[in-house]
């Protein structure tokens, strides 16, 4: 069975960072192409950041440069930094992996930046 557990979320002042994490189990995980998707109230789920197995990544324009996506294979987890927060990054962060045809889902963490 496979599962992805975020951790992580919470409440931080504009300006701010925080580090989620995103355990994983079930599968081969330094196999997977993983990430970051967001989704803000009443909008649609959209793309942060990626990372293959080769530790290529792949930004987002609106995180470029303030979030850095990495992966430790040995503890089988994915991270996402974040750093100099702002008010637009509000949203629910889903972690995925992605494994041949196969995309796994994690089920979210909240992410409020608000003073």
């Amino acid at each position: 069975q496979v599962q992805l557990v975020e951790s992580g979320g919470g409440l931080v002042q504009p300006g701010g960072s925080l580090r989620l994490s995103c355990a994983t189990s079930g599968i081969i995980f330094e196999l997977a192409i993983v990430g970051w998707y967001r989704q803000a109230l009443g909008k649609q789920r959209e793309f942060v950041a990626t990372m293959a197995g080769g530790e290529t990544t792949n930004y987002a324009d609106s995180v470029d440069g303030r979030f850095t996506i990495s992966r430790d294979n040995a503890k089988n987890t994915l991270y996402l930094r974040l750093n100099s927060l702002k008010p637009e990054d509000t949203a629910v962060y889903f972690c995925y992996a992605r494994l041949g045809s196969s995309d796994y889902w994690g089920q979210g963490t909240q992410v409020t930046v608000s003073s």
